[in-house]
């Protein structure tokens, strides 16, 4: 656990834990829904040892991260994210760094990576290539996936914004069992992430998260530019580790090197057995293995 800091970047004021030397390798790591920072914990301790610098932000929506203007757009599309990861990267001065994610944020650091390939060391990313095809979405996936996304569907609906609102810990702990099947997690671990889901824009930022990716939510215009590059399917230029969780609950591994042709510098997959979809939590010391790769 590092030190609690904050800082105003793009939209928001970010909220962030930074550890080890302020002058070694900058390493960005970024949480997914439902969780928050605390997937990172034990990462970090096998990280600290190295001459890095590690930042772990909370996103949009989540724990102590807040909007600068009550007349920002609550956007959580996927443009949303990245933006706001290359803010946090500008207003930190940081140049080049190593990002790594899963989920939510593991598509943040695939869009930066692909946008600003420059600015990235490295990627390392969970379940590999995570950049929405939004045109696609309106066409059906197998049934078997389509039941693993009841979740999605529920939010597009009014009784989903008031379900997500009246029970987001309910909600949020079926999914972390449903997602990561072979994790027994206590009680005080679901709830020393639970806290981040009490941020009064939560619901909102989920909400049109899973609304924007199926055309049922208008973006913030801002982004416009940048949804129309991503429809694009920009490969990924930064030399990139993919870590696949053989036991994920939400996104199942299907194929050997199933996206490999969007990664054009250098593409590593690593299957790891028995773990299920909040992988740097359930495993962290793989997760850092990942990591280390580009130190």
């Amino acid at each position: 656990m590092g030190l609690l800091k904050y800082i105003n970047a793009g939209d928001l004021c970010i909220a962030y834990e930074e550890s080890g030397n302020t002058d070694g390798t900058p390493i960005i790591l970024m949480h997914g829904f439902p969780y928050d920072i605390r997937a990172y914990d034990e990462v970090l301790n096998y990280l600290l040892a190295k001459n890095c610098r590690i930042i772990v932000p909370y996103l949009r929506g989540y724990g102590p991260t807040k909007f600068l203007s009550d007349n920002t757009i609550r956007s959580g599309q996927q443009a949303a994210l990245a933006y706001d990861l290359i803010a946090l990267m500008n207003a930190l001065s940081i140049q080049k760094a190593i990002v790594g994610g899963y989920d939510w944020g593991g598509r943040a650091c695939c869009i930066v990576s692909a946008l600003f390939p420059e600015r990235i060391i490295g990627l390392v990313s969970m379940a590999g290539y995570n950049i929405q095809n939004i045109p696609k979405y309106t066409e059906p996936d197998y049934p078997e996936i389509e039941m693993l996304n009841w979740y999605q569907f529920y939010f597009h609906s009014e009784r989903g914004r008031l379900g997500l609102t009246k029970y987001r810990k309910e909600l949020c702990r079926l999914l972390w069992y449903n997602w990561s099947p072979t994790w027994k997690f206590d009680d005080e671990t679901f709830h020393a992430s639970a806290l981040s889901f009490d941020n009064p824009d939560f619901v909102n930022i989920v909400i049109h998260s899973y609304r924007h990716r199926y055309g049922l939510a208008i973006g913030d215009p801002k982004f416009d530019a940048i949804e129309k590059t991503l429809e694009l399917q920009p490969t990924i230029k930064v030399p990139s580790v993919i870590l696949d969780a053989e036991a994920d609950g939400v996104e199942p591994i299907s194929g050997t090197g199933k996206d490999e042709a969007f990664f054009v510098n250098g593409y590593q997959r690593r299957i790891i057995k028995g773990v299920g979809h909040n992988l740097p939590q359930e495993a962290p010391m793989y997760f850092a293995e990942a990591i280390l790769t580009f130190l």
